[in-house]
């Protein structure tokens, strides 16, 4: 029988459970995968504590990689016995095999390993597509990465160098800031240790960043307005330290006419050719040697309990992967 993490109500790491669970044959237009690593990401986090609810009882993980078993009725995609991987809903991932939809995956090149490709699709895919798309980088760009030694954050922080950009990050302590220096940013500051805002204008010559993405959530949101310039724009894409609390527009409108979004990668990949579009971008980078993968630990797959509770006491950096 094939296994899987579950969880029946939501709550802390505890809730997670391992166990079996029947896999049903690809339909028309699916696949079956047997997952041979699994990534670990902080919006699985969001999912088993409720802040993002799904019903229950539920599965979990968006991000895995492993070998397509079989194929159902109409797949043109992907073929039985190809290595490929996918960051995408429904949740799931945490488990030794599953069938999913087969326009969701994408295959592998020979130059990317499985390990590699669960560490890196969602968060390559998540920084590719803010980097890219939602605020254009470009030569000149000053930009600011919230978590710089986290998941996301090491990889924007090489891409956004690679690009052209000056890049401030923030991290929590001198370890990571080594990392995040040694990782694509021109300047690091420790959260806590000097006024963020200030830090930034000085390190600007008081201009301020033309971009901050912001990972974090409630506890940097003031600071991160405080670091944009004139028409800047904030880019918050993660709640790590709870929800953003409303806010008034007039705010934007008195801090410099800037502008807020809030994106997630499935509306930057909706169609196939943009998801592929984005995984080719990717591969790129990653073939190129302009950006590198840190994978910080792997844990057994029926120890994703373990693997949460790291990733919340904020001990970890760069990916986590779950071993079926």
């Amino acid at each position: 029988m094939t296994h899987a993490i579950r969880f029946h109500a939501t709550g802390g790491p505890e809730v997670l459970r391992w166990e079996g669970v029947e896999v049903a044959p690809p339909g028309p237009g699916e696949a079956l995968v047997r997952h041979t690593a699994v990534g670990v990401n902080f919006i699985d986090t969001y999912h088993r504590t409720g802040l993002y609810p799904l019903p229950m009882p539920s599965g979990l993980g968006m991000e895995a990689a492993g070998v397509v078993e079989a194929v159902g009725e109409g797949v043109s995609e992907v073929r039985a016995g190809q290595r490929v991987a996918y960051a995408c809903q429904p949740v799931g991932a945490y488990a030794e095999a599953r069938t999913i939809r087969a326009d969701r995956l994408v295959p592998l090149p020979a130059g990317v390993d499985d390990r590699t490709a669960a560490a890196v699709m969602l968060k390559g895919m998540t920084a590719q597509y803010l980097l890219r798309s939602t605020f254009r980088v470009e030569p000149g760009h000053v930009v600011l990465i919230h978590a710089a030694a986290g998941g996301v954050g090491l990889l924007a922080c090489q891409w956004a160098r690679h690009l052209g950009a000056t890049v401030i990050g923030t991290v929590s302590t001198e370890a990571k800031a080594e990392l995040a220096l040694a990782n694509g940013c021109h300047h690091v500051v420790i959260s806590g240790r000097e006024d963020l805002a200030s830090r930034v204008r000085a390190l600007t010559g008081g201009e301020g960043v033309h971009v901050v993405y912001d990972s974090v959530g409630k506890d940097t949101w003031e600071a991160s307005l405080g670091c944009l310039r004139r028409r800047g724009m904030l880019v918050s894409f993660g709640n790590a330290s709870g929800p953003v609390p409303p806010i008034q527009p007039l705010v934007l409108s008195r801090q410099g006419s800037l502008f807020l979004t809030r994106p997630v990668l499935m509306d930057y990949t909706v169609t196939r050719d943009e998801l592929l579009g984005c995984a080719g971008e990717l591969f790129e980078v990653l073939g190129s040697g302009a950006v590198s993968v840190h994978v910080h630990a792997s844990y057994p797959l029926a120890s994703a309990a373990a693997a949460h509770r790291d990733l919340e006491s904020r001990r970890t950096t760069g990916s986590l992967l779950l071993v079926p």
